[in-house]
C-alpha cells in the first residue's frame, strides 16, 4: 500500500486533487498493484481527506505524551520529525494526531521513521500544497537513500 501512496505523490504532485476513485482503482491497477493494497490505499486517501487547512486543535495539546503502545510501535526517529515540524510551526496539533492516527493503523509491528516521515510529508501537501513541501521531500528522500540499510530499510518501489 505505502509504494501506492509515494507512486500517487509522485505522479499527482502539483495536481490538486487525485481522478475519482474508479479510474485512480484503473490506473493503478494498469501500473501492476495488487487490487487488496489498492483497496487500502484508496481508504488511506480518504482518510487524508479528513484534513483542512486552519482546522482548530480544540482539545488537542500542544505536547504530545505518548502512550506505551504509541512508543513501542512509532521509531524514535519518526516521534522526533513529528516533534520537528510542529516545533517548526509545520505540522499543527491537530495534523500531528492524524499523522500517528494513520501510523498506528498500518499493520507494522513497528512503523519506521521513514513511514512516519512520508505519511507526515503526505498530510502536508495535503495542508499546504506542493510548493511547501518540495523541500521537505528532499529530506525525507535523502533519509531513505542515506540509510545504507537494503535489507532492513524500506524503499519505494519506483514505476
Amino acid at each position: 500500500m505505502f509504494d501506492i501512496l509515494l507512486y500517487l505523490y509522485d505522479t499527482y504532485l502539483f495536481s490538486e486533487h487525485f481522478p475519482a476513485p474508479e479510474q485512480l482503482s484503473r490506473k493503478l491497477s494498469a501500473a501492476g498493484f495488487e487490487d487488496d493494497d489498492i483497496g487500502a490505499a484508496l481508504n488511506w486517501l480518504a482518510a487524508l481527506d479528513t484534513l483542512t487547512p486552519g482546522d482548530a486543535a480544540e482539545g488537542v495539546p500542544p505536547i504530545r505524551c505518548y502512550s506505551d503502545a504509541e512508543i513501542s510501535r512509532l521509531a524514535t526517529g519518526g516521534r522526533g520529525f513529528l516533534t520537528f515540524l510542529e516545533g517548526s510551526g509545520l505540522l499543527t496539533p491537530q495534523a500531528r494526531e492524524w499523522v500517528i492516527d494513520q501510523a498506528m493503523a498500518l499493520e507494522d509491528s513497528e512503523v519506521s521513521a521513514d513511514r512516519i516521515k512520508w505519511i507526515a510529508l503526505l498530510a502536508l501537501w495535503k495542508l499546504n500544497g506542493a510548493g511547501d513541501v518540495l523541500w521537505l521531500e528532499d529530506l525525507v528522500r535523502g533519509g531513505i537513500e542515506d540509510s545504507g540499510d537494503e535489507a532492513g530499510g524500506w524503499h519505494p518501489t519506483l514505476h
